[in-house]
């Protein structure tokens, strides 16, 4: 037509090139950006891919730790192949549930304890610190803990010593050093509480032999309702926590942490609760008295049992206990330190139960006068009166009062001053382990033969011939051949240096202590 003028074949030509050269690349990059995500997730191309960890042929690093110590030697051990489980594991931290230390760890842990506990409690207390770094155990066994059923599954874990309560043991303690010092010796002779702290003692003692023997360089004393929190550390990990210790310090000091329940149904402690009041240690001194009130909630402490922490000691010459909570030595004064950001956790009266079992096992009269013989702190004797004398309802009714956390707004608050706190670690552990079938398995393979139903019929039975055989010691009658030669060297008032009475269980400050406090 005579009104359109023809392109140049030029501008043609170079409008196809540009589609061409645009279509080139539109096909080209998919492909590389499909090529670079395949390069990412090659395991062969040198990329350390976090998710990658999480395989089964990896799954025995804990997140952050390559030279975690639940490193196991060889695959041929997977429980979860063993007893029928998925070859996919459900907890990443450890593939062998023998948990096989390498030799030349550091530094080797060992925790002592003094247990009546079952195994639904002792078994994700010890596997737990397992996990964080615990190579050996020391177990002082009675009550149920002492059971054929239960000590033989305890027996056949790797690290563990389990030392019965027999007349051997009690004769042997009865000829311990503890009966010829003064430092223990206003505890001697007293029920309840102060028997129990006795014989901690004397089981303390008999562990620091086995520590040396083993080959150990820290030890630690806890109960089975307590967990090690190590925070602070470059790795979730106790072990870690020790080897960053200067070496020029003897006992380093745990501040505890008590748990806050929020509901008075609980029957998993350590997995069901994640709420802990802060340990004085670990506040301003303006928060700590500054909600004092609002945290008591009208109980006679910040906290309803001690407040005192537990410790750690370095295994050296001369060590000795110094109570359930401190370690001394014979010829000097340690150097000791307290962790600012890791705790121990105190699980107590975390169940509503642990007000009838505590009351069985003393035989006090619930009586203001009477319970002071039995019980170092206020709160263990209030409970012990309310459990002995009140009807089940009266018993829940002030369980939730003065135990369960049941104000949100006042949690709330609290939390939000850095009094409560929420430490969610400990549960995450231990459900894993209980997920993964490992207690399952760790039973099974020490009973053997012994079905599921025998095996659990059994841990009900509370007069296993053992059980029935292991004896309370009695503070009151051990060492009584000792006594003439305490009083003797009172009377002659030798002076020895390191003689400083023991640390009890003591509860934090109280607020009209303030001026006395130091910040």
């Amino acid at each position: 037509m005579a009104g359109l003028r023809q392109q140049p074949p030029s501008s043609a030509a170079s409008q196809n090139s540009f589609t061409a050269k645009l279509l080139l690349l539109l096909t080209l990059l998919p492909l590389s950006l499909a090529l670079f995500a395949f390069l990412l997730q090659w395991r062969g191309g040198g990329i350390d891919d976090p998710i990658s960890r999480w395989s089964p042929d990896e799954s025995h690093k804990f997140p952050g730790m390559d030279s975690s110590p639940l490193a196991t030697v060889g695959h041929s051990s997977d429980c979860t192949t063993l007893f029928g489980h998925s070859t996919t594991a459900s907890f990443p931290y450890f593939k062998d549930w023998k948990f096989n230390f390498h030799a030349d760890l550091k530094p080797k842990i060992c925790v002592t304890t003094s247990t009546s506990a079952g195994l639904d409690q002792i078994l994700p207390w010890m596997f737990y610190h397992k996990v964080i770094g615990v190579s050996t155990f020391f177990l002082f066994v009675e009550g149920k803990a002492a059971s054929p059923q239960v000590s033989k599954v305890l027996e056949s874990i790797a690290g563990v010593k389990v030392i019965f309560r027999t007349k051997k043991l009690e004769d042997q303690q009865a000829r311990s050093r503890i009966w010829n010092e003064t430092w223990l010796s206003s505890f001697f002779y007293k029920p309840c509480n102060y028997e129990l702290f006795v014989k901690q003692s004397l089981n303390m003692e008999m562990a620091i032999v086995m520590a040396r023997d083993a080959g150990m360089d820290w030890i630690l004393h806890l109960d089975t309702d307590e967990l090690i929190h190590p925070a602070g550390a470059r790795e979730y990990s106790l072990r870690q926590l020790l080897l960053d210790v200067p070496k020029n310090v003897d006992m380093v000091v745990f501040p505890n942490y008590e748990s806050s329940i929020e509901r008075d149904d609980v029957k998993e402690p350590f997995t069901e609760v994640s709420m802990f009041k802060k340990n004085y240690d670990h506040l301003t001194k303006d928060t700590y008295f500054g909600m004092y009130k609002e945290s008591t909630r009208g109980n006679p402490n910040y906290f309803l049992t001690y407040g005192n922490g537990k410790s750690a000691a370095r295994v050296q010459d001369h060590l000795r206990p110094n109570g359930a909570h401190r370690w001394h030595n014979y010829m000097k004064t340690p150097n000791e330190i307290k962790l600012e950001e890791a705790a121990v956790l105190h699980y107590t009266y975390s169940k509503f139960s642990d007000l009838t079992s505590r009351r069985d096992r003393c035989g006090c009269k619930p009586t203001k006068d009477d319970v002071k013989r039995c019980f170092m702190l206020d709160f263990d004797r209030a409970a012990f009166i309310i459990a002995s004398t009140a009807t089940e309802e009266e018993m829940l009714n002030w369980y939730r009062e003065h135990v369960v956390w049941t104000d949100r707004a006042l949690n709330l608050k609290l939390l939000r001053k850095g009094i409560l706190t929420r430490i969610y670690a400990p549960m995450t552990i231990i459900q894993g382990l209980r997920e993964s079938g490992i207690f399952r398995s760790i039973i099974a393979s020490a009973q053997g033969s012994l079905s599921k139903d025998k095996f659990l019929a059994s841990i009900e039975s509370s007069n296993s011939s053992r059980a029935s055989s292991s004896r309370l010691l009695d503070s009151r009658k051990i060492g009584r051949d000792r006594v003439s030669q305490s009083a003797a060297r009172k009377a002659l008032d030798i002076d020895i240096s390191f003689d400083e009475s023991a640390i009890p269980p003591l509860s934090p400050p109280l607020i009209d202590e303030d001026a006395q406090i130091e910040a």
